[in-house]
């Protein structure tokens, strides 16, 4: 099955799609720009949104849903909202169809055109602050933190699987605070989070930092994010958290009474993270014979394949392998057997290996004689020989082994490709050559920034938040510098 994906070096890309599609994860749909979850990536999306959602409630937050359709007239109320989400948006005119008297099938009633248009969620935060307007009077309503998972939908000329595509998952917090300090430590909460999450759970360092001005999101004052890096020397934006000042309380005019009787109006957080992820995960880790998952995310931990001959050997295999699985949950490892006879057990070592399931356990009639069985790693696909006296507790070892190794192999990746550079030619060669982030000047001027994303396609992923001050020179303009910016070519 390894022979059908694309190598890396050959077309990263088709590699990319490759996993994706064989790997089980998604497909394309009859929709122009839209994909199907398929089970075994849905499970893996699940896994990861269920620990999300445990350390959002462990902060303090609440899940609620709110509308898919937001009244136009909403967008229009913060100016720069509307601008950045206005060419993405897809918009509902009417609300009923009818049989085309020409025989045509169906087709949209004229008569049945909305009053106001209906825009399919790009993101929530219009429909959300109308509705807090009348969830907030006074300090005792705040501060108010919510969570919701949706779909939205962004309407993207150019596609790819779970990196881009027009309707996607995702989770949006929204927070509205009595004050300008709790919401910015809001915001730098729900990004620890997410840094957090990143790496103790798929195995992705990340950097924390702070957008520019210009790569803040539409509405907001500030804008944090975390960036990966990926395989091929690419930058991927894996969440934001954003500082909304009182942007949005005074568009929707959301004020509360403060406990000296003064209405003011409340300081709003939002923050998000999507099935983007997993498309991170596979582009951080796999390899050119298939996925490879971290075991805390993972679908299946651990998959158990049988050889015999027989159904007399298939029988005594498969008793035994009950009370390996039954020590395997107790200690909450999640375990497959496929004693499945319609494939052979080299065709299923291949299909668990193609799915990153990160430990294969071999058993067959002389390893129950032997009282051992056998064990392959899928990360770094070694083998080894283990008593069955002792094999969950060597499990449970080995499945943190390899989430930490997973983990060191991709920060080691990550840091040898942080690059300082102190000019032009430098950069530029930088970015053809080697890839990865690049520590540089920046005079800190928008029109430098835009020039340098014309000339070589590379952005400032970020201003990182351990940044330490540097006098120097723009690498473009030569013009005074106090710190350096991460650049990089990103997703």
């Amino acid at each position: 099955m390894s022979k059908e994906i694309t190598s890396r070096a050959q077309n990263y890309s088709e590699w990319y799609n490759d996993l994706v599609l064989k790997g089980g994860l998604a497909d394309y749909s009859a929709v122009r720009g839209c994909m199907v979850i398929k089970p075994y990536g849905f499970a893996l999306w699940e896994n990861m949104r269920d620990q999300l959602d445990r350390m959002f409630k462990d902060t303090g937050h609440v899940n609620a849903y709110f509308p898919l359709f937001i009244p136009k007239s909403f967008l229009s109320k913060e100016a720069a909202h509307v601008e950045g989400f206005a060419k993405e948006c897809a918009v509902v005119t009417h609300y009923r169809l009818k049989n085309d008297p020409d025989g045509g099938g169906v087709i949209v009633d004229p008569d049945a055109k909305l009053e106001e248009e209906l825009i399919v969620r790009p993101t929530s935060e219009t429909i959300i602050w109308n509705t807090y307007k009348d969830w907030i009077q006074s300090y005792r309503d705040l501060p108010l933190l919510i969570n919701q998972w949706a779909n939205v939908v962004r309407w993207e000329m150019r596609t790819r699987l779970f990196l881009r595509t027009a309707e996607f998952l995702w989770q949006e917090g929204h927070t509205a605070h009595a004050t300008r300090e709790e919401a910015i430590a809001e915001t730098n909460q729900m990004l620890d989070v997410y840094a957090q999450f990143a790496e103790e759970y798929m195995a992705v360092p990340v950097i924390k930092g702070r957008k520019t001005e210009s790569e803040r999101f539409a509405g907001a004052e500030d804008t944090y994010c975390i960036e990966a890096l990926m395989q091929d020397g690419k930058a991927l934006q894996a969440g934001t958290s954003h500082f909304l000042g009182q942007n949005f309380a005074k568009a929707f005019d959301v004020k509360f009474l403060t406990k000296e009787n003064k209405l003011e109006y409340v300081w709003a957080t939002s923050w998000g993270v999507s099935t983007r992820l997993i498309g991170a995960l596979v582009m951080a880790h796999s390899d050119d014979q298939g996925l490879i998952l971290p075991p805390k995310i993972a679908p299946q931990q651990v998959v158990i394949v049988p050889i015999y001959k027989g159904d007399e050997q298939k029988a005594i295999i498969g008793e035994k392998v009950k009370g390996i699985m039954t020590e395997l949950k107790a200690l909450g490892i999640s375990v497959k057997y496929d004693d499945s006879d319609n494939t052979r057990p080299g065709w299923k070592f291949a299909e668990y290996e193609l799915k990153g399931v990160p430990v294969r356990i071999a058993i067959g009639a002389r390893d129950l004689e032997n009282n051992v069985v056998e064990i392959a790693r899928r990360d770094t696909k070694e083998k080894s020989s283990v008593s069955m006296d002792s094999l969950a507790g060597h499990i449970k070892n080995l499945l943190d082994d390899i989430q930490s190794s997973m983990f060191n192999k991709a920060k080691q990746y990550r840091d040898s490709h942080i690059t300082r550079v102190d000019n032009w030619e430098e950069f530029e060669k930088g970015l053809d050559e080697k890839g990865g982030f690049f520590a540089a000047h920046w005079d800190g001027t928008a029109d430098t920034e835009e020039a340098i994303k014309e000339k070589t396609k590379a952005t400032i992923r970020c201003i990182p938040l351990d940044n330490e001050q540097e006098d120097g020179k723009c690498i473009l303009t030569g013009k005074p510098s106090t710190q350096r910016v991460l650049f990089a070519r990103a997703y």
